[in-house]
């Protein structure tokens, strides 16, 4: 179906996408902003939607803005960097807004990031090169692609790691390291990936390699390039020779220096390694930090917190000095020992880490009849299941604070826990991703009893 028509946009969905409607029907066109007047042609008709392609703008919004990247016209990374930013961050509390229909709570004002330039902390850097030439192509996939965009250039992460994938791009054709063909499963250099402390600037590189050892050559080429940048102080392999879409196998070999860098938020240090998740965003995660542990010390006198699917325990090990005790349960072995170390490098003695599944803990704790004052839910954006909820529940006396990345899932459990006879007490958005559609929530619950 190819039909054109003028269409005002009123609005964005959770994915980013204006929304218009024609015959009252919903329209979805990427690249437009609420306010715009289109031309827009629909490429696409499914049996509740269509999806439409943007030809021409009539009228702009007033909220549009030339965007910083020259680039974001054609990278995926930043879709909506093309908005003025404040008006992203009301457009992301309308998402909030629209996932939480059904329920009576009126959605707090956005936090911005603290930084909307240089904020990324990770990078992840597809490799690929050239048929002919063979050059090293580096850069972020094109929108709904496979498709390359060799950037050097990208103001949304620290300009050093521009610097060094410029060198990685020039250097290594000398070592014979070839780029990643995606289709024919051959090549070395899958990945780059890099971490970057906002405490103090060092970074760690990692190589991603489709192999199953570290060839000398990139020995010989990781010397080079740990030598040639001071604040590198450290680079790994990882070794993933499989045909995925995971970046990082659970194998990885240190190279050169250290396999860590360090990063202190909320006055904790630690230590984040090649495999360690943690917020891309370390400014907006700390400003979440201190909300949470703001809550908690205005409303609890040292009580005892479960931290659950803790990742490297930052909530818990955060929340330490106001708490009388802090359970920590996270099923990562790697994530676990770090945790460990960071208890140990800031001499944080009233945490307990489990390395445990978090469902298998919590029924291990009721069994035990054990209750916490407060527990703290960070899960993956698919949410927590209904049984972890309800063990969740048992195990809590007062409130349940709930960090999601995703609406959609975290309007879905808030819901369930409603029909268990909680109430939500508030929800707060954090802008930890600017220039997209994602957005950060702290949802405080409090457990009926």
């Amino acid at each position: 179906m190819e039909k054109e028509f003028v269409g005002k946009i009123e609005k964005l969905s959770s994915d980013g996408r204006g929304i218009t409607h024609l015959d009252g029907a919903v329209v979805f066109v990427d690249k437009t902003c609420p306010g715009d007047i289109c031309k827009i042609k629909i490429i696409k008709e499914n049996k509740s939607y269509y999806i439409g392609e943007l030809t021409e703008i009539i009228e702009k919004s007033p909220h549009r803005v030339k965007p910083f990247c020259p680039m974001q016209n054609v990278c995926g990374a930043c879709q909506l960097q093309y908005i003025d930013y404040n008006y992203q961050l009301e457009l992301k509390k309308e998402i909030v807004e629209d996932a939480m229909r059904g329920i009576d709570i009126k959605i707090d004002d956005v936090t911005a990031s603290p930084q909307i330039k240089e904020y990324r902390h990770k990078i992840q850097y597809p490799i690929r090169q050239t048929n002919v030439s063979k050059r090293i192509l580096a850069g972020y996939f094109k929108q709904k692609s496979h498709d390359i965009i060799n950037i050097k250039y990208c103001p949304i992460q620290p300009a050093i790691c521009d610097e060094i994938i410029e060198y990685i791009r020039e250097q290594a054709p000398l070592y014979k390291i070839e780029g990643y063909d995606e289709g024919k499963h051959k090549g070395l250099l899958r990945h780059v990936v890099m971490r970057v402390s906002a405490a103090n600037g060092d970074i760690l590189v990692v190589l991603v390699l489709n192999s199953e050892k570290v060839p000398e050559r990139i020995k010989d080429f990781a010397q080079k390039l740990y030598d040639r940048f001071e604040k590198v102080v450290g680079i790994t392999a990882n070794l993933n020779n499989k045909k995925t879409n995971l970046i990082l196998s659970d194998n990885t070999v240190l190279l050169y220096g250290q396999d860590y860098i360090e990063e202190i938020t909320s006055g904790v240090k630690f230590k984040i390694g090649s495999n360690t998740f943690f917020q891309v965003n370390p400014k907006s995660a700390e400003n979440i930090f201190n909300y949470v542990k703001t809550y908690i010390s205005s409303h609890h006198n040292s009580p005892d917190i479960l931290d659950a699917y803790a990742g490297i325990s930052t909530f818990g090990l955060i929340m330490a000095d106001i708490s009388q005790a802090v359970t920590s349960v996270e099923e990562n072995k790697y994530s676990v020992e770090l945790a460990r170390e960071v208890k140990r490098l800031n001499n944080i003695k009233n945490i307990n880490l489990y390395c445990q599944d978090s469902e298998k803990f919590f029924i291990e704790e009721i069994e035990k009849n054990k209750k916490y004052d407060i527990t703290i839910l960070d899960p993956p954006r698919k949410g927590c299941s209904e049984k972890s909820l309800e063990y969740a529940l048992k195990l809590t006396k007062s409130q349940i604070i709930y960090i999601s990345c995703n609406p959609a899932t975290l309007s879905r459990d808030l819901k369930y826990l409603i029909s268990k006879g909680c109430k939500i007490e508030s929800i707060k958005p954090f802008d930890m991703f600017c220039h997209t559609s994602h957005i950060e929530n702290v949802a405080i619950i409090n457990v009926s009893k």
